[in-house]
């Protein structure tokens, strides 16, 4: 009884069927979309338009609305219809609900298996699958049934189209049309499909890499806090220990002041009792008092006094200063563990290989610095030797672990820093550091910056602020990256492969000079 109560209020009040493309007028009552146009169709020429349920007048034609809810409602009804998927019944059954399943276009009628062997079978009767919207596969202007496509207008046309508006256009069949419009799309999908794995295959990359740094960011969390908390304690105890030297230098200097003023006491002890006995009538207890200590002794410890002074003296008050800086050089002791624990390396040494270097390229004596030359330097032409484009490798060369190097390109608004291997090519289009399998390069072309590696460039913003640039090389992980080092440090990109040769530097200048900078001098 429900189903049934939902289904009344499902149907169209000018068809009578289930809604097909549901929409609403502006008084709030719906209809199937062909249903209401077919309406206002006939009230085009009344002067005024009005609703086929309600009669509610507008002056404009009313600007049809769909109902998107009222429409999944209805989806979700009759896919819980049981045999009724479509929706659509038998025009001829009227004493029950029989599902259709055939349309005839011509006829305008759904028809069951059994009244469908009756139908005429002539050509023009065109059955199609059980659909209510009949008229949407019929011509809007002429009410013929749509059996044509022309491919010049990209539109479906019906017999009178073909002769009238479309008359002298490419035109096929719907079948036709329609099949190579599925193999257009099955390209479209097989493109798709491709696209999608190799999307996955980069979601799987980029999710073993992102386990990879959680391991290690994990190990090195721990490492940190280790490390931080070792560096904690030793602090305190160099602390402690620098304390307590500076507290015992001046409790020395304390405890020698309390035997000076002892000694003092004792002398005025001396000089009271010689005065007393100076002061004395009786020569006998005058000789008999002085024979008894050492009061006529003032030299004793006296030299062994003074020399402690004099050390106590020296250098400013008596501190050990010479001790006390020696005992803080544990903290570059310190230092350097920190450096060794986190395998932080100094600036690799990089000297530029002029037996490399494009004849377009002066190098300086001490092989630092790079320039783009007015005049052809005259050097050998060799095998080594760049021909095409205006680089120099670098004559060290990386096959394994962890370094970097920076260069200054501030002298320069078009240039290329990078890696790539000893097996470059030297001359032809290939040649060009970024533009092989062979380089990786991070470059300026006046004030666009990028990264690029197999001919495959990524734009980087321009907004580099520092003059100086840093590569680093970690072989083993496979890993090449671009830092800008202004203030804080900018990470720009990292390419990530697997190493096959050993790994030189290279430099292309196209305009000024590019430095580098740090290492020393082989």
């Amino acid at each position: 009884m429900a189903s049934a109560n939902l289904r009344t209020e499902l149907e169209c009040s000018v068809c009578l069927n289930i809604y097909t493309d549901p929409v609403n007028l502006r008084c709030g009552h719906n209809f199937c979309r062909v249903c209401i146009d077919r309406v206002l169709d006939t009230q085009g020429g009344s002067g005024g338009y009005s609703c086929p349920e309600c009669r509610e007048k507008f002056q404009d034609r009313s600007a049809l609305q769909r109902n998107i809810t009222l429409r999944n409602i209805v989806e979700n009804f009759l896919s819980a219809q049981p045999n009724q998927e479509s929706g659509v019944f038998c025009t001829y059954c009227v004493d029950s609900s029989v599902p259709a399943v055939r349309s005839c276009l011509l006829c305008e009628v759904s028809l069951c298996d059994k009244h469908l062997k009756v139908h005429k079978k002539s050509p023009e009767h065109v059955l199609c699958d059980p659909t209510l919207s009949m008229e949407s596969r019929k011509c809007s202007i002429h009410k013929k049934i749509l059996e044509y496509y022309c491919t010049e207008d990209n539109t479906c046309a019906c017999m009178l189209c073909v002769i009238g508006e479309h008359k002298g256009h490419e035109m096929e069949s719907l079948d036709e049309a329609s099949e190579k419009k599925k193999e257009t799309l099955r390209n479209v999908l097989q493109k798709l499909l491709t696209k999608r794995e190799e999307m996955e295959e980069r979601v799987h990359s980029l999710q073993e890499h992102r386990r990879k740094v959680e391991e290690e960011a994990s190990g090195d969390t721990e490492r940190v806090t280790v490390l931080f908390r070792d560096l904690r304690r030793r602090l305190e105890d160099l602390e402690k220990r620098v304390l307590r030297e500076v507290s015992e230098q001046a409790e020395q200097i304390s405890i020698s002041i309390r035997d000076l003023e002892i000694k003092k006491e004792e002398l005025s002890r001396k000089m009271r009792h010689i005065e007393e006995l100076c002061n004395m009538t009786d020569p006998l207890t005058v000789l008999q008092e002085s024979d008894t200590g050492d009061l006529c002794d003032t030299e004793d410890g006296d030299n062994e006094d003074r020399e402690r002074h004099e050390e106590l003296l020296h250098d400013g008050g008596g501190l050990d200063v010479d001790g006390i800086s020696h005992t803080l050089h544990t903290l570059s002791d310190i230092i350097t563990g920190v450096n060794v624990y986190f395998y932080i390396q100094e600036a690799a040494d990089i000297l530029l290989d002029v037996n490399t270097a494009h004849n377009d390229l002066h190098i300086s004596d001490d092989r630092k610095t790079v320039s783009k030359s007015d005049r052809k330097q005259k050097r050998p032409e060799t095998p080594e030797r760049f021909q095409r484009y205006s680089q120099v490798l670098s004559s060290r060369s990386f096959s394994s672990g962890r370094h970097y190097w920076e260069v200054d390109v501030g002298g320069s608004d078009w240039w290329g820093v990078g890696m790539c291997y000893p097996s470059i090519e030297r001359g032809g289009g290939q040649s060009g550091i970024g533009y092989n399998n062979k380089s990786w390069c991070l470059f300026r072309k006046d004030d666009q910056y990028g990264v690029i590696h197999d001919s495959k460039g990524i734009p980087l913003p321009p907004n580099i602020s520092s003059n100086r640039v840093r590569i680093d090389l970690d072989y083993e992980a496979g890993r090449i990256s671009f830092y800008d080092l202004c203030d804080p440090i900018r990470h720009l990109h990292t390419f990530t492969t697997t190493f096959t040769e050993p790994l030189h530097a290279v430099i292309y200048v196209r305009r000024g000079c590019i430095k580098i900078c740090g290492g020393n001098r082989e």
